[in-house]
């Protein structure tokens, strides 16, 4: 969907914001052993996010009709502003993992994986901005995202689904190139 620039740059406030509260909220207990454990919950989450991103890119963006007809026009125009609103991700979230978490193994494993998928996220927005929008140094990383990234826009195959790691595109053989 086609945002206004305050919508769409609207994640990078609203998604630091919302780990800095969940962090703030579950490291707040003194036991070592809640906030070990939601430590090992936000890396979860974290990791976690890198699969999320290759599924949802690779059978939600290019398979689902509504939401293709949308990833489409990214592809289209890279450098458009177009993307999913705010309230749609935090309601992912929220009602897709924080709550039905909460509710299977309780408030701190639920903010712990809430978090690290939101920095997970948070890490994608940013990188997905760069390779659209920024001029990047040729020796840099993420001159060589953009450089995978175009291959998913431009090339002949279908692959590269992951933006902030290539690892899943291996794992599951939607490599192209060598990356």
């Amino acid at each position: 969907m086609q945002l206004s620039k305050t919508g769409y740059y609207a994640d990078l406030g609203a998604y630091p914001a919302l780990a800095l509260a969940l962090t703030a909220t579950a490291l707040r207990p003194p036991e070592s052993v809640v906030q070990v454990k939601w430590l090992i919950a936000c890396a979860i989450g974290a990791a976690g996010w890198t699969l999320a991103e290759y599924l949802i890119h690779r059978f939600c963006f290019h398979r689902l009709p509504v939401i293709t007809r949308m990833h489409d026009m990214h592809h289209a125009r890279p450098s458009a502003l177009i993307g999913a609103p705010l309230w749609s991700s935090l309601s992912v979230f929220g009602f897709g993992v924080f709550i039905p978490l909460w509710w299977l193994a309780g408030a701190n494993v639920a903010s712990g994986v809430t978090t690290g998928l939101t920095i997970g996220y948070l890490w994608y927005v940013i990188v997905h901005t760069a390779v659209h929008r920024w001029r990047l140094d040729q020796s840099s990383f993420l001159y060589q995202v953009k450089l995978r990234h175009a291959q998913h826009h431009h090339g002949k195959q279908d692959g590269n689904f992951g933006v902030t790691t290539c690892v899943w595109d291996r794992f599951f053989g939607t490599i192209i190139g060598n990356n």
